[in-house]
């Protein structure tokens, strides 16, 4: 298919791997950008991590590399440099997650690339901001969501927990989509490249700040860290499986403790004062952890739908495409791909009304489009052949 997103006709060299570079290069291609994915010749090592068909095309891989193409470069050999040197000059953007020490070493550091294309958008997905102490730590999602504070609201301070989720990598992706598309914005308007640092210990530190700084957000604090609300959210268990509900004003939940036979509730709870209703927060949930096995999951979507109380079943993972509301917008497309058959993934959830994004491209092989991305930076087919022979270069 022809890439029609609101990014058509842009370039970019996707220098990433793994997760928080290559799902934030696939959303610039999902919308439109030609991204070309230069890999090492060992290939990108979420290649072959999780399940898969057949080595080096793991589900997981080809969840977040489709609509770009492969270019397998040795970039410690002169060739496999020469060659992206030919290529900067042909984008608009080039992403990265290696670090910036090593970047530099490899002569591709942001001056050397500004220097090759002043109009480069060039975006390093760092794990601390290059101005801090830790500005050289290798870092991975576990870390920052350690070292952030995350891992301590999800549980405590003094027994923090993972998110069971690289939320990391996928929040500080979509960070960095935000920033290379202002930054070619800005582009536009004053013909100005730059640099671009998404710093993932910032990044994720600021986005948990948002609520969990709690009453840390005045100086001097006037109360303890954390949202007591949602420390205390859980699951209602219904008569025949799980469902999680939540009435939103004073109004809403008297009509719903009204509704299901216990009005004296509404000022026992306190929740006609919405202070009162976050202080009461944990004996809220004891009691609806009380009314809710009174009916059925489907006994308690009727009812809610009629109070329009937002609420929800819940999703198991084995069945998420069947959800109602998913299966009826068809978030999930069943693919064949051309070697490893039938896939599922989640289309692009952004909507363009008149730049559709979408997926036009399969999750390439390792050097799949390396003859024909060399051959659009200028090298001809004896300089090809020649890189490949001495190995700079790799094919499918």
């Amino acid at each position: 298919m022809t890439a029609t997103g609101p990014l058509s006709g842009i370039r970019v060299l996707d220098l990433t791997s793994v997760l928080f570079g290559p799902y934030a290069a696939q959303m610039l291609g999902d919308w439109g950008a030609d991204i070309i994915k230069v890999e090492p010749p060992a290939g990108d090592t979420w290649r072959y991590t999780g399940v898969f068909r057949n080595r080096g095309m793991s589900g997981q891989f080809m969840a977040v590399n489709r609509n770009k193409r492969s270019l397998a470069l040795d970039l410690k050999h002169p060739d496999g440099k020469a060659a992206l040197a030919r290529l900067i000059p042909t984008v608009d953007a080039l992403v990265t997650n290696v670090r910036p020490a090593a970047m530099a070493r490899l002569g591709f550091g942001y001056e050397a690339c500004a220097k090759l294309n002043p109009r480069l958008i060039y975006a390093a997905a760092t794990g601390f901001g290059q101005d801090g102490p830790w500005a050289a730590r290798p870092a991975f999602d576990e870390i920052i969501q350690a070292a952030s504070g995350l891992a301590s609201s999800i549980g405590s301070d003094e027994e923090p927990a993972f998110v069971p989720s690289l939320i990391g990598d996928k929040i500080c992706a979509m960070a960095m989509v935000g920033a290379v598309s202002a930054a070619l914005f800005r582009r536009e308007r004053t013909g100005q490249g730059q640099m671009v640092e998404v710093p993932m210990l910032e990044t994720i530190a600021g986005f948990n700040s948002i609520e969990m700084l709690g009453g840390h957000a005045f100086d001097p604090p006037i109360g303890p860290t954390g949202y007591k609300r949602m420390k205390n959210r859980r699951p209602v268990k219904t008569k025949d499986g799980w469902l999680t509900m939540l009435p939103y004003s004073g109004d809403n939940w008297c009509a719903f403790f009204e509704a299901v036979g216990r009005p004296e509730l509404s000022d026992e709870l306190g929740v006609r004062d919405p202070v009162l209703r976050s202080q009461n927060i944990d004996k809220i949930y004891d009691r609806m952890s009380e009314i809710g096995p009174t009916r059925t999951t489907a006994e308690w979507e009727q009812l809610l739908l009629r109070l329009d109380v937002p609420h929800t079943a819940f999703a198991k993972l084995t069945e998420i495409g069947e959800q109602p509301h998913l299966a009826a917008v068809g978030l999930f497309a069943e693919i064949d791909h051309p070697t490893e058959g039938r896939i599922r993934q989640a289309r692009p959830a952004t909507k363009f009304s008149e730049s559709p994004a979408g997926i036009h491209r399969m999750a390439p092989h390792l050097g799949e489009h390396s003859r024909e991305v060399l051959r659009e930076a200028g090298l001809s087919d004896a300089e090809i052949q020649a890189a490949i022979d001495s190995k700079a270069v790799g094919v499918a």
